[in-house]
């Protein structure tokens, strides 16, 4: 699997994450309650998938709520996942 390097853009009044790919746009859904992030869904196109563009995704979801001192429910599967591979992000998930 390689790592995505592509940038991530943050569209607030979309409340999503995403980025733009050669077969459409990868997109991390999100709602804002206060002072928590709900991670909703995940979605990235088939022909760009296993490519590390969800885990980019999720990273600056989850970089973002730190920054910004926030919790995280990690709704989605993908980035439940994606923190269970990645403990340094454990802190963040609402107990």
């Amino acid at each position: 699997m390689s790592q995505a390097t592509t940038t991530v853009a943050h569209d607030e009044p979309a409340r999503r994450f995403s980025v733009s790919l050669p077969g459409g746009i990868a997109v991390l859904a999100y709602e804002r309650n206060g002072d928590t992030l709900d991670l909703l869904h995940t979605s990235v196109p088939d022909s760009d998938e296993g490519k590390g563009h969800g885990s980019g995704l999720a990273r600056a979801a989850l970089d973002h709520a730190r920054t910004n001192k926030l919790k995280v429910i990690p709704s989605c599967p993908f980035v439940r996942a994606f923190i269970e591979k990645n403990p340094a992000y454990r802190d963040l998930v609402v107990a």
